[in-house]
C-alpha cells in the first residue's frame, strides 16, 4: 500500500500524474477495514456531542466489533433502546460525551458496548442518502 503526500498549504509540489503509479496500490479496503472484515461496520455520526474528539455531525465512523473495549475508548452503545456514540468510562461505569453540553449518562444492565470506533472519516461534501 502506498500513499501519496500533499501539502495542506500552498506551495509547489510535482503533478499528481507522477505518482499515479503509487495510487494505484492504495486500497481504501485494505487502509480503513483490513483484516477486521467480519467484525467491522459504519455508522453515520449524528449531533455534536462528541466534537471534543473531533467527531463531527456527518463524520462517517468505522466501528470494530471484536476490539475489547477499553477505558478511554470511544465506543458506539445502546442505552435507552437508542444507539450512540460516547466515551467509555470504565472506572465510573458510564458513557461520557465529549461536549460539556451534555451530561455522563450511567451503564446499567440494559446498556451495550457495540464495538469500537476505530476510524473517522469526515465528509466535505454530503453523501448522498
Amino acid at each position: 500500500m502506498s500513499l501519496v503526500s500533499a501539502s495542506a498549504g500552498i506551495s509547489q509540489f510535482e503533478s499528481p500524474a507522477a505518482e499515479y503509479k503509487a495510487l494505484k496500490s492504495l486500497s481504501l479496503d485494505d487502509l480503513i477495514v483490513g483484516e477486521r472484515k467480519s467484525s467491522t461496520y459504519f455508522v453515520r455520526a449524528q449531533g455534536d456531542s462528541m466534537t471534543g474528539v473531533g467527531i463531527y455531525d456527518g463524520d462517517l465512523l468505522v466501528i470494530d466489533r471484536a476490539c475489547i473495549p477499553r477505558h478511554g475508548d470511544v465506543v458506539v452503545a445502546t442505552h435507552d433502546g437508542l444507539f450512540v456514540v460516547k466515551l467509555l468510562d470504565l472506572h465510573q461505569k458510564r458513557l461520557i460525551s465529549a461536549n460539556e453540553e451534555y451530561a455522563p449518562v450511567a451503564i446499567t444492565s440494559a446498556s451495550l458496548i457495540e464495538g469500537v470506533v476505530v476510524q473517522s472519516i469526515r465528509c466535505h461534501r454530503p453523501l448522498a442518502s
